[in-house]
This record gives C-alpha cells, structure tokens and sequence, in this order.
C-alpha cells in the first residue's frame, strides 16, 4: 500500500475478497483526503449513507475535509452496496478498512492507535458494526497485515441506522444488507445495540427528534453504551428530518460538528501525541 497525497485512492481488495467481486460494479476502495494544516496524527474512515443501496456524495468528500480543518487524515470508504451484495460484504470491507490505515499510518507519520470511524445512515449502521463486530489481530499471523485490529479507537454516528427489528427498524436498509427473507439470527447479529460489550470502544451521536429514522435507533444504542459503562455522548436535536449532512442548511442540527470536534478533542483523539 502505497498512500502518500492528498487524493491518493487503493482498491480494498488486491488479493481477492472474501465475498468474491463481481465484475460491471462498483469496485469497494478507500481515498485519503490528507488536511493541509498541521496535522493531529489521527484517522477517520467515512461511510456515507445511502441505505446500503447507494453512497450519498454530501456525506463522503465534504465530511472528510471537514476532518481535515482539523488536523485528522480523513478516508473515505467506498463499501460494496446491494445489488448485488449482501452482509457480511459491507462489514469485511470496513474491516479490510480499519486494517488498511493502520497499515498505512507508519508512511504518513500517522497513529495507529487512533483511529476512528464515522457513518451516516445506512454508513452509521455499518460503522456501529464495525464497533461492535471485530477482531483484536493476530499477533502471531506471519503476514503483517492481519497482525492489526479491526477494532476502531471510536465511532461516530450521524442519524443512524442501529436496529432492523419492529417499531424502530429501518425496512429499507434491511432488505439491502439482509434481504427481504432475513433470518431472526441474521436480524438479532446486525440490531447493533444488542452487540455491545464493555469492549466496545467510545461513541458519538446525532439524531433528530423527527428523524423519519427512528431516534430510538440512537436512544437504544445510548441506553445500550450506557449498560456497558462505555463512555458516549447522545445530541438529540428537535427538529432537521434526515439526511443533512454537515447540518450547514439545518437551524437544529448545525452544531453537530463543533460538538463533535469538542468531544474527541476532550478525548485526547486530536492531541498530537508529545515527541
């Protein structure tokens, strides 16, 4: 791997995916989108929204310079999407991800230890997977890669997709990722807030309160981070519908990224470590 400029973009998978590739769709691939001010030595990989069926453009490039403005090398991930694939497609490639930029981070004088995920909608879901869902490497693997942790430093979570089960779950993207013959195993493994551990690393979310994505996806996902006494931070905003991105256009939901910044900054994930 060989990521050195800002814009600088690899395929996920160049020995081949778990779920092979099918040829004629979108290939899955991670850009670097590097901040042009001093750099804090953190990542941030990006999912966009979509509903697992597209990848919403307002929240993949205008996001990761968002990060940039403060310091944080931002990458965004093109996951595979249905049609024609279906989990656990979306989750590896966020995995391979995870892996990919602490790979990385030796060549761009990066911190392997800090780095986060961020998604949106249907992106959210996946990130909480992430989170919920990863391995700790293998220390004794011969190949260097699988020796890192799928295990993200933290997630953020913007109006996210968090249960597929009734009242609260989002129809729409559970036929993409599950299918519309999902099993109750399948629906249990990927309501993310019922996999939560004290393992599970710090999070950060934002809801509406008339988000047609139901806040209980957040409030069940806080309520489960809670039990767990994994630290969290819930923004619960009165109005802003779905889908707005950086919230620059939403009166309510525009601060989100102040806070956002404010909290990983108290967490010490924007602090250059001391050399």
């Amino acid at each position: 791997m060989h990521f050195m400029n800002d814009g600088d973009m690899q395929m996920l998978w160049r020995d081949g995916a778990v779920e092979p590739l099918i040829d004629n769709h979108p290939q899955p691939s991670l850009t670097l989108l590097l901040p042009s001010c001093e750099p804090c030595g953190a990542s941030v990989i990006v999912c966009p929204g979509g509903g697992y069926g597209m990848l919403a453009p307002h929240e993949a490039e205008p996001i990761g310079r968002w990060l940039n403005s403060l310091g944080v090398a931002a990458w965004i991930l093109r996951y595979r999407l249905h049609p024609p694939y279906r989990h656990p497609a979306m989750l590896h490639d966020a995995q391979q991800a995870i892996r990919m930029v602490r790979q990385a981070c030796n060549g761009l004088n990066l911190d392997a230890e800090r780095v986060g995920i961020l998604g949106f909608s249907a992106g959210g879901h996946l990130a909480s997977t992430a989170a919920t869902q990863f391995g700790l490497g293998n220390p004794e693997a011969d190949n260097e890669f699988l020796r890192h942790s799928t295990r993200p430093s933290l997630a953020v979570l913007i109006y996210p997709v968090i249960t597929f089960k009734p009242p609260f779950g989002h129809t729409g993207s559970g036929n993409n990722l599950l299918g519309p013959n999902a099993t109750a195993e399948q629906i249990d493994l990927l309501s993310n807030h019922e996999q939560v551990t004290d393992a599970t690393p710090p999070m950060f979310m934002v809801h509406t309160a008339d988000d047609p994505v139901c806040v209980e996806n957040s409030l069940l996902m806080a309520s489960a981070l809670s039990s767990c006494k994994v630290p969290f931070e819930l923004h619960v905003y009165e109005a802003g519908g779905h889908g707005y991105g950086l919230g620059h256009d939403s009166p309510f939901a525009s601060p989100w990224t102040a806070q956002c910044a404010h909290w990983m900054r108290t967490r010490g994930f924007l602090t250059a470590p001391q050399r």
